[in-house]
C-alpha cells in the first residue's frame, strides 16, 4: 500500500472567512490582535457565521482531499489560533484582560488571556465540529486540540503558580473532549504540543503524564496523536526563525514509544533530523513532516519522494504517515495546495 497522507491542522483560510487570525495579521504569532478581535468579528459574521465557517471547512476539506489527502482536518477554519480558540471554550480564562508576557523560551512576547480561576470544561463543543467537517466527506476528519503543556505556556497564569497541576487540570479539560468526539465516531484525534521540543525536561517530568491524563479511556478505535514541531515562523521565508534544541525530539524518544499514544507528529523539512531518531520509535507511528510551511520553494515530487525513501530505510512503511511540518496557513491557499499535491504524489509513488 502507499503511504497514507494527512495534514497536521491549519489550512489557509478563503476570503470569505473574515475571521482574523495568527497568519493574516501583521506581527505573526506574537500579535496580540487575532485574540483580541476575534470575538467581535465573530459578532459581525452575525446570523451568517455557521453557514459561513462551514463553506469555508467544506472549503479546506474540498481542497485537500483535491491535493490527495487521506486524513484531513477541518483546516482550523473558525480558530484564531490552535490555542486560544479552545481556551474560549473552558472556565477560568480571561479574554478581557490581557497580560504581556514572554513565551516559546523567551523567544517572542505576546498580550494573552488570564488564568483566573480553576480551569474546568464548558459545555462539550468539538463533536459538533468534527460532524461539520466529516459532513463533507467520507475519509476520516482528524480533529486537532492544543495540549496540556501548550496551554499553559500560551497563557498567563496569575491563579496556579505550577505548571504541573494547572496542567492536570486543562488534561481533564481536554479529557471530557476526547472521549465524546470518540463516542461520536471520530477515530483521528490529535493533540498538539510544542512546548514537548521547546521543554523537553518538563516533557519528561510531567508533560507526558498529562498528554496521557487527556487522552485517558480514549477507545482503541481512536488513532490517539501528539503533534511536536519545532516552532512557528513570524512570516514566511524568514530562515532564522527560532526553533527548539535540534536534539529534544532524541531526548523523548523513548518515553514516546513508551506512552499510551498511538501516533507521533515530527517535523523534518525545514530542519532535517538525524534519521537514526526513527530507529528509536520502534512501535509508535511516525507522522513525518516532508514539506516546509514556512518557504515559498515548492518542493518537488522527486524531493520529497527521496526524503521518504530516507526515512524507510529507518522505520517500517506502515508506520510511516507524510505530512507537512505544520500547519499551513502562512502559505496561502495557492502555496498550500501545490505543496500538499506534490506530497500526495511523492507517497503514492511508494508501494
Amino acid at each position: 500500500m502507499a503511504i497514507k497522507t494527512t495534514c497536521i491542522g491549519a489550512y489557509p483560510k478563503p476570503d470569505f472567512v473574515k475571521l482574523p487570525d495568527w497568519f493574516t495579521i501583521a506581527g505573526g504569532p506574537d500579535a496580540a490582535d487575532p485574540t483580541r478581535h476575534w470575538k467581535e468579528a465573530m459578532q459581525a459574521l452575525g446570523d451568517d457565521a455557521e453557514a459561513t465557517i462551514s463553506r469555508g471547512v467544506k472549503h479546506a476539506i474540498d481542497d485537500q482531499i483535491s491535493a490527495g489527502i487521506d486524513i484531513p482536518t477541518d483546516g482550523e477554519i473558525p480558530r484564531e489560533n490552535y490555542v486560544h480558540y479552545h481556551c474560549r471554550h473552558l472556565n477560568g480564562f480571561d479574554f478581557d484582560n490581557l497580560t504581556t508576557k514572554e513565551l516559546r523560551g523567551g523567544t517572542y512576547s505576546a498580550e494573552l488571556p488570564t488564568i483566573v480561576g480553576p480551569v474546568s470544561a464548558k459545555q462539550a463543543f468539538m463533536v459538533n465540529e468534527w460532524k461539520r467537517a466529516q459532513q463533507y466527506t467520507d475519509r476520516p476528519v482528524k480533529i486537532t486540540m492544543p495540549g496540556p503543556m501548550t496551554v499553559s505556556d500560551t497563557n498567563a497564569d496569575a491563579y496556579y503558580h505550577d505548571f504541573a497541576r494547572l496542567g492536570a487540570d486543562i488534561a481533564t479539560a481536554l479529557n471530557s473532549e476526547v472521549l465524546a468526539l470518540a463516542d461520536a465516531g471520530c477515530t483521528n484525534i490529535q493533540i498538539d504540543e510544542p512546548l514537548f521540543a521547546r521543554r523537553p525536561a518538563d516533557a519528561l517530568d510531567y508533560g507526558f503524564e498529562n498528554l496521557e491524563r487527556a487522552f485517558h479511556g480514549c477507545p482503541k478505535s481512536v488513532t490517539r496523536t501528539v503533534h511536536m514541531c519545532c516552532g512557528y515562523p513570524d512570516r514566511l521565508d524568514n530562515p532564522n526563525y527560532p526553533k527548539a534544541d535540534p536534539d529534544a525530539y532524541m531526548q523523548l524518544a523513548t518515553v514516546i514509544d513508551n506512552a499510551k499514544i498511538d501516533a507521533v507528529s515530527f517535523e523534518d523539512a525545514h530542519r532535517p533530523n538525524d534519521l537514526a531518531l526513527l530507529d528509536k520509535i520502534k512501535y509508535t507511528t511516525v507522522i513525518f513532516g516532508v514539506v516546509a510551511i514556512a518557504k515559498s520553494e515548492v518542493e518537488s515530487v522527486e524531493m520529497i519522494r527521496q526524503r521518504l525513501l530516507a526515512a524507510l530505510e529507518h522505520i517500517d512503511q506502515n508506520r510511516l504517515i507524510a505530512a507537512p511540518d505544520c500547519g499551513l496557513g502562512i502559505l496561502g491557499r495557492d502555496l498550500a495546495m501545490a505543496k500538499l499535491s506534490n506530497m500526495c504524489k511523492a507517497a503514492a509513488s511508494i508501494s
